[in-house]
């Protein structure tokens, strides 16, 4: 399976030392060695890197790991391909427009039987279930909103039940933003961690780096971290339950909704 690492933040900041133990994951320190990727937004644009190769040995992930690029929301991925080759068109995140901004999508999991009808509106360039699934998802808001973007709750109630409908296939952890929030679904492991004053130290799991928050940041500075696995071994992280989604705005948790298929209705 792969791992998920998120970001979502209330003023532009780096995610260098999050990245730094992340990145030793995909080779070694962990096996998700099938490729790599993290998209940044700024503004309405992104920055996006994407590398088939190990996360552990890439000279695109050294420098994404250097350069302090400054984001409100980060999506980033390593990869241990269960659908689709090793290869630069599978490899996580994948981003489309819709609605006039760029979405990000990145999926932890394993859909089984997921061949959804798509209109042509979103289509895969890839082979893994993780993109068919984030283009039937834009296509389906798009049927229901229309040509305009709905205001946020009213996106998250439908993103809610879309995602009810592709967890029926499986496993279905994924973080998805617009630049503006981030949503992150748990369908069976994801963790969290709000960093806000009073900051303090903080010690990376699978690299011997330790940080003091306090001294880079600023009082009113508040960043929501969403990874697969904790990053660090000397702070709080707080389990995500299965079968949630969360929306994230300004570095907070805003709202949860449970997502735990039903059964399967007789037709």
């Amino acid at each position: 399976m792969c791992q998920l690492l998120g970001m979502n933040c209330n003023v532009p900041t780096d995610i260098c030392f999050s990245f730094t133990g992340f990145q030793a994951r995909g080779g070694a320190t962990d096996v998700h060695s099938d490729g790599w990727g993290i998209a940044f937004f700024e503004g309405k644009g992104t920055r996006i890197f994407l590398d088939p190769q190990p996360s552990c040995s890439s000279p695109i992930a050294e420098l994404v790991r250097a350069y302090p690029i400054r984001s409100k929301n980060v999506i980033a991925h390593i990869r241990k391909a269960t659908q689709g080759s090793i290869g630069l068109e599978n490899t996580h995140p994948f981003m489309r427009e819709l609605w006039g901004r760029y979405w990000i999508f990145a999926h932890n999991g394993n859909l089984i039987d997921f061949n959804p009808v798509l209109d042509g509106s979103f289509m895969p360039v890839g082979l893994t279930d993780s993109e068919r699934a984030f283009c039937w998802l834009l296509q389906q808001l798009r049927q229901q909103f229309g040509s305009c973007a709905p205001e946020h709750s009213l996106l998250f109630n439908a993103l809610q039940k879309l995602t009810v409908e592709i967890a029926r296939h499986g496993e279905f952890n994924f973080l998805l933003s617009q630049g503006d929030s981030l949503f992150a679904h748990a369908s069976t492991k994801l963790n969290y961690i709000v960093r806000q004053a009073p900051f303090a130290q903080a010690h990376l799991n699978d690299q011997d780096v330790t940080v003091d928050f306090n001294a880079v940041t600023n009082p009113e500075d508040r960043v929501a971290v969403i990874a697969t696995q904790p990053l660090t071994d000397n702070e709080c992280w707080q389990n995500m339950p299965a079968g949630t989604l969360w929306w994230f705005d300004e570095g907070l948790p805003v709202q949860t909704l449970a997502t735990l298929p039903g059964p399967e209705k007789k037709r």
